[in-house]
């Protein structure tokens, strides 16, 4: 059925915008937060069943095998059926991920809460960029990728916290569970209550049609698979697994790692994970101001992953106090946050129109991939006695991602000196 014109959402008023954008947000920080479900209470799983660090991340590959696999599925569905709905499924996959968590009585249970959550985690990058980029208006959508970055890097800093918090005030990891499905269901009620300021099917979702030019040739419907034939989608799918692995890395092992290379308190370094994502969030606000001023997003992000790898390398190294060594890492986080909305941009400007939701789902996948195949190995290397590994592998991997954003933003540059001037 074709949609009725509408306005466009560059006329959207101030108050809408704002409150898409926090509902967008509200729900993509709870993706995260179910992101982290299971690794701050991995300690209290190896006392409780015995299991060893590789087997514990191999839930971490689960999660994200399923997210990943679904990810990519999801575009195509969000785009036929719009957001809205698919985001209220995810929601509620996620109580019934933390109802499963808390009934577990051994590796198939944990499996299951792992499984279920990756499969609430699968749509939400194409449904909340495809809300996004039809509400939002043009002026605003910087700002509102910077917020939504933020959003996810709170829930990242704030699962740890709520987890291993309620865990150790009630002596049972079985109540943090059930306090994360209810979390996940109080969301799915405000969703729910303000659902037409995420309804990506009115209002301003419909994009106005491009009127014909006298002369021109006709339009040909393209394949729904044919943006798999641009190489800046698949460049931007290598930076977001690199970039990942090192996420994935920081997440799950840091706290640890740091544990064991500094002699500190787990209640100490379980500080580090929050203390990284707080130091992103502060770099995500400023880097949406950054993103709407750069024609070359590829410069902002090089400089803030480099130097982020750097401070990982020196926390690796051992020559810093513990403590210390803890700063480094946590303020790692700045950089990657600098960086971060920089990123999201730079798969809009990649996306063909027509393709958001399918090219989001694509590319964010390898976000899924990177947590899945990271998670293992680096959970190897502590095994196997090299916590350093941790670090060097996390600035090795944020270094690739640097090579494929420059790929990008250099292809896309080039077909803008390369289009021609409508003006002319």
């Amino acid at each position: 059925m074709n949609a009725p014109p509408i306005t466009a959402a560059s006329d959207a008023p101030l108050r809408e915008d704002v409150r898409t954008i926090a509902l967008v947000g509200l729900a993509h920080g709870t993706s995260h937060f179910f992101h982290l479900l299971l690794p701050p209470l991995f300690p209290l799983f190896i006392r409780d069943f015995g299991f060893s660090y590789a087997e514990l991340g191999l839930l971490v590959t689960t999660l994200f095998v399923v997210s990943g696999t679904g990810q990519a599925l999801a575009g195509f569905v969000v785009d036929r059926i719009g957001a809205r709905p698919v985001l209220f499924a995810a929601m509620a996959c996620f109580a019934l991920s933390g109802l499963a968590l808390s009934m577990a009585t051994g590796y198939g249970g944990l499996m299951l809460a792992a499984a279920l959550a990756g499969l609430g985690n699968c749509p939400f990058h194409p449904a909340d960029f495809t809300i996004l980029n039809r509400r939002v208006s043009a002026k605003r959508l910087g700002h509102a990728f910077s917020v939504h970055g933020l959003t996810g890097n709170l829930g990242w800093a704030v699962a740890p916290v709520f987890l291993a918090g309620l865990a150790a005030a009630f002596d049972s990891w079985r109540v943090a569970a059930l306090c994360a499905a209810l979390l996940a269901l109080v969301v799915l009620a405000v969703l729910w209550w303000q659902r037409d300021a995420i309804d990506d099917r009115s209002g301003h979702a419909w994009e106005v049609p491009m009127p014909s030019v006298r002369g021109a040739p006709a339009v040909v419907a393209e394949h729904p698979m044919a943006f798999l034939r641009l190489p800046s989608v698949w460049l931007c799918f290598s930076f977001f697994f690199w970039s990942t692995c090192a996420l994935s890395a920081i997440q799950s092992f840091a706290s640890p790692a740091l544990h064991t290379m500094a002699g500190l308190p787990l209640s100490t370094t379980a500080l580090v994970v929050t203390g990284y994502m707080l130091f992103g969030a502060v770099g995500i606000v400023i880097g949406g101001f950054l993103v709407a001023r750069s024609e070359r997003l590829e410069r902002i992000i090089t400089p803030c992953l480099l130097g982020s790898a750097a401070l990982l390398v020196l926390a690796g190294m051992g020559v810093v106090p513990g403590v210390m060594a803890v700063v480094l890492v946590a303020v790692a986080g700045f950089g990657t946050g600098i960086a971060g909305p920089s990123r999201d941009m730079l798969i809009k400007r990649a996306a063909p129109p027509g393709a958001t939701g399918r090219v989001y789902g694509t590319v964010y996948s390898a976000l899924d991939l990177g947590f899945a195949v990271a998670a293992p190995m680096f959970g190897a290397l502590l095994d196997h006695g090299w916590p350093a590994g941790v670090f060097y592998g996390s600035a090795l991997t944020l270094a690739l991602g640097v090579l494929s954003a420059a790929a990008v933003g250099s292809g896309i540059h080039r077909l803008r000196r390369a289009a021609p001037n409508p003006s002319a």
